[in-house]
């Protein structure tokens, strides 16, 4: 399998695919919205395409398939920290022969992203190594595929007649551990099954998807004010990240601008989402290691943060701001108390990591090698802490935040690593959100918003806090919203969970799930 970030060395034989993967092909199509050249191939050609822009050091950031009147269309992007790095791949297949080649040898992301198509329009990728269900649930009727125009109405649900395949794990001593998905407290649900042996992890695998919401297709229809609304519901906790991917990728798809001003302000947002996250789970990192008044402390502060966050947007999750073309601010923070909760925070950590049982915990715990990383294509903390240095304010960025940002990274790939790229990226948010107030000179922003009238299309990556989220959009004709793909950062970080619990115990299971903290209801749309 490709690294998805991995540059080789191209072979003589390659240098075919390499002339179509760099735009000098005939078959290259039209020019897409969002600048890259949508590039219509026949499904016999992909894996060759798609393989030489993975060895230039692409990314594959989603796949989204599209059901036109007679076909299926299915849409490759690729993103890289290069402009030359960003490409479209298109490729249509009859519904009478619904198919694609898999690319799942190639990215394991790609892998993924087939098997949710597969479950929700029915297009098979073929030779899959993995043909199991993804995003289907047991108790689907057969044959049904919710993504369809057809299948709008939902209908009676069987019997589980495909319960998901978990692999047993077998040997002297070892035993499973069922949690959920069912849990304590108000949380989404989610099942992890564990093969032990004594209370060493040999095996942990994770099913999600038993809230399949339909996220995606709630979007269709809709004009785009109606869109920000519902892109600030996507995951609770990142509504700044996810409305402003949304929003970027309409005004990509129509031409419209953004003031430099009001492109500052969303920055300052994404910042200050950024922060409340980042402090609230150092608190609860503390915490499950019975460091509770760390917790006590860290909590305080996200409280004091979500109070600011109310009086900036008039919503204590930074709802409200964003519109297409424009950001709108009742108020803006007062720094001097923003540095006062960075400084408190920043002694928090200290006390934390100063803590020997603490520290002893956190070291070595759920380490995730940077190869791991990388093979699984991760992305936000969870590859910077594991000595990736990838970020989308840096890679994509809307606005330039000067020398105040650099990236954060850290080599170990463990809680500990985790935990110090984000009590580290507070100080960085903190300095970052100081330096915009200044520049901003008082600027609350413009009340202006755009309802697109024609089709077009437009993607935007933008770094939300727990990593890059990414939205591509599809316009109809009357400028109402035809097809929205969605790709959460927990869609990517997910499968390294289970990666990194091999040969951690079973007590250190929440500690390194809150270690990661990826979001069920962004992976579950």
């Amino acid at each position: 399998m490709r690294d998805d970030r991995r540059a080789n060395d191209m072979t003589p034989e390659d240098h075919a695919a390499d002339e179509l993967a760099s735009g000098r092909s005939t078959e290259r199509g039209l020019a897409a919205g969002d600048g890259a050249e949508l590039r219509h191939l026949d499904r016999s050609r992909l894996a060759t395409t798609a393989g030489a822009l993975l060895d230039a050091g692409s990314r594959l950031a989603l796949i989204a398939c599209h059901e036109d009147s007679d076909q299926f269309r299915i849409v490759y992007s690729f993103v890289g920290a290069d402009p030359s790095l960003r490409a479209d791949l298109s490729v249509s297949v009859p519904r009478t022969d619904a198919w694609i080649p898999s690319l799942a040898e190639l990215s394991f992301s790609a892998g993924n992203f087939e098997r949710e198509i597969r479950d929700l329009y029915g297009v098979e990728p073929r030779d899959h190594p993995q043909p199991h269900r993804l995003v289907r649930h047991g108790h689907w009727p057969r044959g049904w595929y919710p993504m369809l125009k057809a299948n709008s109405v939902v209908p009676e649900f069987e019997p589980d007649v495909e319960s998901f395949p978990f692999v047993p794990v077998e040997g002297p001593g070892v035993y499973e551990i069922a949690v959920g998905p069912i849990h304590a407290g108000i949380i989404e649900p989610g099942h992890f099954r564990f093969s032990v042996v004594g209370e060493t992890i040999v095996r942990m695998e994770a099913r999600q998807w038993y809230l399949h919401r339909g996220v995606e297709k709630v979007f269709e229809g809709k004009n785009a004010a109606e869109g920000v609304l519902l892109a600030e519901q996507i995951s609770g906790d990142t509504a700044v990240g996810h409305s402003l991917a949304f929003v970027m990728a309409v005004e990509q798809a129509t031409g419209t601008p953004v003031s430099e001003p009001d492109r500052l302000l969303r920055a300052l947002l994404l910042e200050l989402e950024r922060l409340y996250n980042h402090i609230t789970d150092l608190g609860s990192l503390a915490n499950d290691v019975g460091f509770g008044i760390i917790d006590a402390h860290a909590q305080g502060l996200r409280e004091q943060l979500m109070r600011i966050n109310k009086s900036v947007t008039g919503h204590r999750l930074l709802r409200g701001a964003l519109s297409i073309g424009g950001t709108r601010v009742t108020a803006l923070p007062n720094a001097d108390d923003l540095a006062r909760i960075a400084a408190a925070m920043a002694e928090l950590a200290e006390i934390t990591l100063g803590h020997a049982i603490v520290r002893g915990r956190f070291t070595g715990t759920a380490r995730l090698s940077r190869a791991h990383a990388t093979t699984l294509g991760t992305l936000g903390y969870v590859a910077r802490a594991s000595g990736i240095e990838t970020d989308a304010r840096l890679e994509h960025p809307f606005v330039n935040l000067g020398e105040v940002f650099h990236i954060v990274t850290e080599d170990g790939g463990d809680v500990l690593a985790r935990y110090t790229v984000r009590a580290r990226e507070v100080e960085v948010s903190t300095a970052i959100v100081l330096d915009l107030l200044k520049r901003l000179q008082g600027h609350t922003g413009t009340a202006y918003s755009v309802n697109p009238t024609a089709a077009g299309t437009g993607l935007a990556l933008v770094e939300a806090w727990r990593g890059t989220a990414t939205h591509r959009v599809e316009l109809a004709a009357d400028g109402t919203l035809a097809r929205v793909k969605i790709v959460d950062p927990s869609f990517l970080n997910w499968p390294a969970v289970p990666q990194a619990l091999s040969e951690t115990i079973v007590p250190d299971f929440p500690l390194t799930n809150k270690s990661f903290n990826l979001s069920y209801a962004g992976n579950d749309l």
